[in-house]
């Protein structure tokens, strides 16, 4: 069962919570920000919630802040939910830039308490597999690349790399630009025998097609106008190594023949030249094209493509990951936030409600970019959705925020309610009903404050 801490100076608050939550966790109960650093220490829980008045400065919010910087230094990753009164909404904000995970008012309502806290344990759980992951992969182009995920297509790539890597076949790689293809093939550089070697990447959609033969198999003194020089092409810097063709499925038609001949043999002729130079790498092809629908058109060769594809790797696109995302969000906050020496150290819940809903067309390269430039900008601790660029895609104030607080007062009007009807028919006697509501004689005062009632079970200043 998970550890849940909470520390509050109210003995019959700090018993209404655990009686409410321990089914659900383990509790353990602190009354002031020392008691609870040390049962925090001893226990490790990976959520607390914290009280902003505590002694002995309880009218103010000055040990909440303490206890918040000293829980959050022991451990940054922890999730740290502050109690607050409906005066102290400036100081819980104040609290959330400090690194709060989450605020909720005084006094809690244990239901909805219970899906802040499901949320806030979720996230830890993923940031801690993330880390697992992290420590069991031993690729290093997965650790420092971002190259990481749990969902069962991306372990299964994980142990296809693994498998493939030492030997010499060839590898094609599909999926969506910014999936990280190039990493996958870097992974595969890095865990093969040829790790010393060159990796050698080039575009074959990004270099015109009068250019890209000398590109690969560089050319002659001579050969052409301008060719002042004989030039070794990528393809011989790649010897010893591993050449990654990326887009080969915009290679052009006349230079796949002689690709297939360099595969075949394992020499290339340069542009002009007479000479058969042999070549021995290991090339790792990808593209995001449909590869079969080019074959059917007459755009690829079919035998090239059998040549290229002893192994075939497919990337899913990061919107088909689940909860990868957020892995590789938290991820590249952290990378981020040391490179640029920020203090940003989580994202809202709102943020994180766009991360996953978000259909992230660029893929894993788009998630990168937005977080980088996010945490660039930021001075808060906390990222938002404006900060990641996407205030266009969230819902509007109509969809999204008018029916939390449509639910919000009807909750409240069925709370009102049932404390109304409990006080008439104790006869006012506030003891009877809190027993029959089954909170504690201080809880149910305030109660009465907040909805404006009197023991008597009218309103306030009513007779």
């Amino acid at each position: 069962m998970e550890k849940l801490l909470i520390i509050d100076d109210n003995s019959d608050l700090r018993q209404q919570l655990k009686w409410g939550l321990g089914e659900d966790y383990a509790v353990l109960l602190a009354a002031d920000v020392n008691e609870g650093i040390g049962v925090f220490k001893k226990y490790r829980p990976r959520v607390v919630i914290l009280d902003l008045g505590l002694p002995p400065h309880v009218d103010t919010s000055v040990e909440g802040f303490r206890g918040l910087g000293e829980l959050l230094e022991l451990d940054p990753y922890v999730k740290v939910i502050m109690l607050t009164g409906n005066s102290e909404r400036e100081n819980a904000l104040k609290a959330m830039q400090m690194g709060a995970y989450d605020f909720f008012p005084k006094p809690p309502v244990v239901s909805e308490l219970l899906v802040v806290l499901g949320r806030a344990f979720n996230l830890s759980n993923l940031e801690e597999q993330n880390r697992s992951l992290q420590r069991i992969i031993n690729l290093k182009s997965m650790e420092s690349g971002g190259m990481i995920g749990q969902c069962p297509e991306m372990l299964s790539i994980f142990s296809t790399i693994k498998k493939v890597a030492p030997s010499d076949v060839s590898i094609f790689i599909t999926g969506e630009n910014g999936t990280g293809k190039e990493l996958v093939a870097q992974a595969i550089h890095e865990a093969s025998l040829r790790k010393s070697s060159p990796f050698v990447a080039i575009n074959c959609g990004a270099i015109p097609e009068n250019l890209i033969e000398s590109e690969l198999f560089g050319h002659e003194k001579g050969s052409f106008t301008g060719a002042h020089a004989t030039v070794q092409g990528k393809v011989q810097y790649a010897d010893k190594g591993t050449l990654f063709l990326d887009e080969i499925g915009e290679l052009p038609f006349n230079l796949q023949v002689k690709l297939l001949r360099f595969l075949q043999e394992g020499v290339i002729q340069r542009v002009g030249g007479r000479q058969d130079i042999p070549i021995d790498t290991r090339t790792v092809c990808a593209t995001n094209v449909d590869i079969d629908r080019a074959i059917k058109e007459g755009k690829f060769r079919e035998d090239l493509y059998y040549r290229i594809s002893v192994i075939t790797i497919n990337l899913p696109p990061l919107r088909e990951r689940g909860d990868d995302i957020l892995m590789l969000a938290n991820y590249f906050l952290r990378m981020f936030r040391e490179e640029y020496r920020k203090k940003v150290r989580r994202f809202s819940s709102a943020s994180m409600d766009f991360l996953k809903s978000y259909e992230w067309p660029g893929n894993v390269r788009e998630l990168q970019n937005r977080i980088q430039r996010a945490i660039l900008m930021s001075d808060a601790s906390a990222l938002e959705p404006s900060d990641l660029g996407c205030k266009m895609d969230l819902p509007t104030l109509e969809e999204d925020i008018q029916p939390v607080i449509r639910l919000r007062e009807a909750r409240d009007k069925v709370e009102r309610e049932m404390i109304a009807a409990a006080i008439d028919r104790q006869n006012g006697n506030v003891v009877k009903a809190a027993e029959e509501l089954g909170v504690s004689r201080p809880t149910l005062y305030d109660l009465l404050k907040k909805h404006n009632l009197t023991p008597l079970g009218g309103e306030a200043g009513k007779g």
